[in-house]
């Protein structure tokens, strides 16, 4: 099957997403609301608690739980400007998959891989992710559904997956 797209930054956003919800930041998406709460919890007793109130102490807190609020939006639109920045001037990408493995074609580069080195996947709305197997899944390839040429061959692409790599 073949895909020919060109990568929009919704696209990498997506593919970020895919990535920290199942690759090693998978742990800080549960751990960063948590810090969150805690921080409100300490900022209430630092106010509210016994003594005099501690106002340094809680703004200090206040300002460690909003970055722990903030950091997983933050880091998808840094992580999805620094990937769109090198993908984004590629232009149009020829993605060629079949049972051996994926072969991305660009302007500028040409890579082959087979499917030990991504053995899994995520399907989103509008893509197939695909993630490498180290421990951290941090390689990511991105196949846009809006890059096949019949919308049929979405179901065959999927089904092409499935036979080949592990569906998350």
């Amino acid at each position: 099957m073949e895909l020919v797209y060109t990568p929009t930054r919704e696209d990498v956003a997506d593919a970020v997403r895919v990535q920290l919800r199942y690759g090693s930041f998978r742990v800080l998406r549960r751990l960063l609301p948590v810090g969150a709460v805690f921080a409100g919890l300490v900022v209430a007793l630092l106010v509210t608690g016994p003594g005099e109130p501690n106002t340094g102490g809680a703004v200090l807190m206040g300002g460690l739980g909003l970055l722990c609020a903030v950091l997983p939006w933050l880091t998808v639109r840094l992580t999805t400007r620094q990937v769109y920045a090198l993908i984004g001037r590629q232009g149009e990408f020829r993605a060629r998959v079949d049972e051996d493995g994926l072969r991305l074609v660009t302007r500028d580069s040409e890579a082959v891989s087979r499917w030990p080195m991504t053995p899994r996947y995520a399907e989103t709305a509008t893509q197939f992710v695909l993630l490498s197997g180290d421990k951290g899944r941090v390689g990511v390839a991105a196949l846009p559904k809006r890059g096949l040429a019949d919308p049929s061959d979405v179901d065959r692409l999927r089904a092409l997956l499935d036979r080949s790599i592990t569906r998350m």
